[in-house]
């Protein structure tokens, strides 16, 4: 028996290397990095090398899901089946749930996508892998943009307010709130001197987020009010 699993092991090496290996790793790692270098530009945690390994992972595993499996044998998807489950617990650890929030929902639907478009690149199918790389990418990078910019969306934004007047300055910010029906959620909260300042969090349309602003700059006890996107936000 041992004498055969050299022989074995080169037949395996050339059924592997016969269907294009490496071209298929390769392609899986060109796709993986298209997506990646979108998240990378953003900041986002599953970035560059993350996607690129996950990518070229499952191409991995789907390759060998055939070879382990055997040429006669009828269950040559059971390694690669186990992919989708493995991206699942992946993707939980990208999930934060906050008090009021839930970040990271697209970075780990994004490492699902990822390792679909291995698997298409693990089985050949290089041309559906382009093509849903291609719309990965749109989806990421304009159709997040064009939300931003809509009357609809609703999107959390960092809201600082910067008062001398403690009492008088909180009093003004949840007067404002209270007519726009909004829950004030501190996120963080300091003094500078005689200067108080504090950081909340709002979700809401770009019109209504435009409105709140310029609102809590018009009250008294406001010396300064500015609002950004969350960085982690995707």
């Amino acid at each position: 028996m041992l004498a055969t699993l050299p022989t074995h092991f080169s037949t395996i090496e050339q059924m592997a290397f016969s269907q294009g290996t490496t071209t298929r790793l390769l392609m899986a790692c060109a796709m993986g990095g298209v997506i990646g270098l979108e998240r990378e530009v953003r900041h986002k945690a599953s970035g560059l090398r993350t996607n690129i390994l996950i990518c070229m992972g499952a191409a991995l595993f789907t390759v060998l899901s055939a070879v382990v499996a055997g040429e006669n044998s009828s269950n040559k998807g059971q390694i690669a089946s186990n992919i989708v489950q493995g991206i699942g617990f992946l993707g939980a650890g990208l999930i934060l749930h906050g008090r009021n929030r839930v970040q990271g929902l697209t970075s780990a639907a994004t490492a699902w996508v990822v390792a679909a478009i291995g698997m298409a690149c693990g089985a050949g199918l290089y041309v559906e892998a382009a093509i849903a790389t291609a719309i990965v990418y749109f989806a990421l990078r304009f159709i997040g943009l064009y939300e931003s910019r809509s009357e609809w969306k609703r999107y959390p934004m960092l809201y600082e307010v910067r008062g001398s007047d403690e009492k008088t300055m909180f009093a003004d910010i949840f007067a404002v709130l209270d007519r726009e029906h909004l829950r004030l959620s501190i996120m963080d909260r300091d003094k500078l001197g005689e200067l108080e300042r504090v950081t909340f969090a709002v979700s809401a349309s770009r019109a209504r987020h435009k409105q709140l602003l310029a609102e809590l700059a018009e009250c008294d006890a406001t010396d300064h009010v500015t609002a950004f996107r969350d960085e982690e936000e995707d």
